[in-house]
């Protein structure tokens, strides 16, 4: 795996780094030791599956509040999405910034996703999965979003959602 920094501290590219033959591929997915060698000891501790049949469809802005925010791991297993995280950490010199990777099952790409930071995505075709590695076992009660168009945050969305789900669009905008 290569790991390599985004204009967000806390927020990491992972890139494969596949072994091919006659066969095919084969690439390591998630190995606590490199992430670890790499100064992100990830560990996961639950995996989910998201599941979208349309383009387009947008997910998020998403995050745990303290005491239970948490680390994830995203990546696109089947189809694209362009996969954006906001930094939300007041003391953070980035505060408020953004930045986005295109994820897919073609470029195997995933995004470490750092604690404090809002997470986000929209598809770019349909039939798109994206599965989430995240450190700490979900706990109902802290989940909090903010507004995926936020003037605050600026985000350069590749595309405008055609699906996005009623609690995703009526999340406040930061500081409301």
């Amino acid at each position: 795996m290569r790991f390599s920094g985004t204009a967000i501290d806390g927020v990491t590219v992972v890139d494969l780094e596949p072994s091919t033959d006659e066969r095919g591929s084969f690439a390591r997915l998630h190995c606590p030791d490199e992430f670890a060698a790499a100064g992100h000891p990830f560990v996961p501790a639950q995996t989910s599956l998201s599941r979208n049949t349309a383009a387009f469809t947008l997910r998020g802005l998403h995050y745990e509040a303290p005491p239970r925010a948490e680390v994830k791991l995203v990546r696109a297993t089947r189809g694209r999405i362009f996969d954006v995280a906001v930094d939300l950490r007041p003391d953070s010199p980035t505060y408020l910034k953004w930045t986005g990777a295109e994820l897919s099952a073609d470029n195997g790409r995933a995004l470490l996703i750092g604690a404090g930071m809002a997470h986000g995505f929209i598809t770019l075709e349909a039939e798109t999965d994206v599965l989430y590695q995240i450190d700490r076992m979900f706990e109902p009660g802290h989940g909090r979003g903010v507004r995926w168009n936020d003037p605050a945050f600026g985000i350069d969305w590749p595309a405008q959602p055609v699906v996005i789900s009623q609690r995703d669009a009526a999340y406040p905008d930061h500081g409301a």
